[in-house]
């Protein structure tokens, strides 16, 4: 059933039951991406693991996210359980080999994988502003934020830091309006808050340094298979938007990256992205037509993007146009939605002569798929009722003992696992707020040096008053002067003139705040 260059995925049958022909996804079109779709427990997870598995054998890397927990088994060796057997026989697949697969765990807490971080300036407004969920005039606001910070060299690398930078920006509002447009002070504070929620849901685990490197997803093995990235995401997927988020940043940075390769005979990496509807949920314009050029685009790059949701209305018309490789499971149609969802998915399929997609959809069993891929030139092929091949890895999840071995050994223990907190915008604006009290500090003693001076006898009197009438009491001879008032020397006058020059400079240096450091 095998065959070189392409992934075996299933048996397809006529509507008599018997069996058909071998249903293939050929790797020179595994970056023209796809899409797995189906109700719950219909399979769908299944088919993320057999293509996973399909791609490794292949030595192209895969990253995947675990929603649930049970993906993990796919770096374990399956077990011959009776039901995989009997599918197994059902469509010819002999041998029935058992495999364990090359596996590198990744958390963005830390707890069942290794750390996975990125810094706020590789985040991006644009993505920051769909974590937060903010308003436009929010998103401006942090527009100007990240201008401010690379024009002055801040870099910004957690939490800390952009809420530092709101700070100052909050203190400066009126004279960075002027430079950079207007800055409403409500609408940083509104910023600050929303930062203190994702905080307190534990995004500030994903945001500081050591970064994520690209490179790190995209290994493969010393026997040509490439290494399986699988993201434990049943913690994260209590905070949906954090999820959504991070795998379109990685995604876009896989897009900032990688290089242009045209057409491959394979692809660089497979990209899947699960629960895939959390991505698009009450999305801004701009951030699905940010998708759509990221996924139309990253073909080029050879990355193949893979969408995995239950129903294929989830996914924006213009993004589901790129999807040529489909594997439909069951779908319900009780509600008027879900039989909109019915015809939808019907209708992206290239008709078979055999069936009525719409009524067959309703009607498949558990493993059970309409699959149609690329052929040929890129055409999609003829849709085929197919029933999904067993996985070669275990069916369901390591345990706590299993995945820490896999940690072990894996070629990036040590990389990410510990924290690294370097100068960044937060400790540079505390030092320059430093230093703005120390020049504070020098104005206020040059202030009260120069009023010293001044009481001291460098100033004006009068004829028998101060200094001369002590110098008559005492029995000297008074100074010589050519009126009624005594001048200050010349060298006071210099050293009066130095001190206002100083407290001026100062003065100006204040009022400027510490964007003018930023300038220097």
């Amino acid at each position: 059933m095998l065959q070189e260059g392409k992934i075996y995925i299933g048996t397809s049958r006529k509507p008599d039951e018997s069996i058909n022909k071998g249903e293939y996804l050929e790797l020179k079109f595994g970056n023209r991406h796809g899409l797995i779709t189906g109700a719950t427990g219909t399979g769908k997870t299944v088919t993320l693991q057999i293509l996973a598995e399909g791609f490794s054998n292949a030595g192209v890397p895969v990253f995947c996210a675990d929603v649930k927990g049970d993906l993990s088994g796919i770096g374990a060796m399956g077990e011959p359980k009776d039901f995989l057997l009997k599918r197994a026989e059902q469509i010819g697949l002999d041998p029935y080999d058992f495999q364990e697969f090359p596996v590198i765990f990744w958390d963005l807490y830390g707890e069942k994988g290794h750390r996975v971080r990125t810094t706020i300036s590789e985040m991006g407004p644009l993505l920051l502003s769909r974590l937060m969920n903010a308003t436009d005039a929010q998103e401006g606001v942090l527009n100007i934020a990240f201008k401010i910070a690379d024009e002055g060299g801040l870099p910004l690398l957690d939490l800390k830091d952009l809420q530092a930078l709101l700070n100052y920006m909050g203190e400066n509002a009126s004279e960075l309006s002027n430079q950079f447009g207007f800055i409403s002070k409500a609408s940083v504070g509104s910023i600050q808050r929303e930062l203190l929620i994702l905080e307190q849901q534990g995004a500030e685990h994903f945001f500081g340094e050591p970064a994520l490197k690209i490179t790190d997803i995209m290994r493969t093995t010393n026997d040509g298979r490439g290494a399986i990235s699988v993201l434990a995401a049943d913690r994260l997927m209590m905070n949906p938007r954090l999820y959504a988020t991070f795998l379109l940043w990685l995604l876009s940075e896989l897009f900032e990256e990688l290089p242009e390769v045209g057409d491959p005979d394979k692809p660089k990496l497979v990209f899947f992205f699960d629960e895939a509807h959390l991505l698009f949920n009450e999305a801004p314009k701009v951030l699905v037509e940010r998708v759509e050029q990221v996924v139309r685009l990253i073909r080029s790059k050879g990355v193949g993007v893979y969408f995995v949701t239950q129903n294929p209305l989830d996914v924006p018309e213009a993004v589901l146009a790129q999807l040529g490789n489909r594997v439909q499971h069951a779908l319900r149609a009780y509600s008027p939605r879900e039989q909109k969802a019915v015809r939808t998915a019907a209708d992206t399929f290239r008709p078979n002569p055999d069936f009525n997609c719409a009524d067959v959809i309703t009607n498949l069993g558990t493993g059970e798929a309409l699959v149609s891929t690329l052929e040929g030139k890129g055409s999609p092929s003829i849709v085929e009722r197919t029933l999904v091949r067993p996985p070669a890895s275990r069916l369901g999840p390591l345990t706590d003992a299993e995945r820490q071995k896999v940690m072990d050994v894996s070629p990036v223990r040590g990389l990410y696992d510990e924290d690294f907190d370097r100068d960044s915008a937060y400790e540079m604006l505390a030092k320059r707020a430093a230093k703005a009290a120390q020049q504070a500090e020098a104005v206020q003693r040059a202030e009260e040096k120069a009023a010293e001076e001044t009481s001291g006898g460098s100033r004006w009197t009068l004829p028998g008053f101060g200094d001369d009438a002590a110098e008559a009491a005492s029995g000297k001879q008074a100074r010589p002067r050519s009126s009624g008032y005594k001048r200050e020397t010349i060298m006071e006058a210099a050293m009066k003139s130095v001190a206002r020059t100083v407290a001026t400079q100062v003065g100006r240096a204040l009022v400027r705040g510490i964007l003018g450091s930023l300038r220097r």
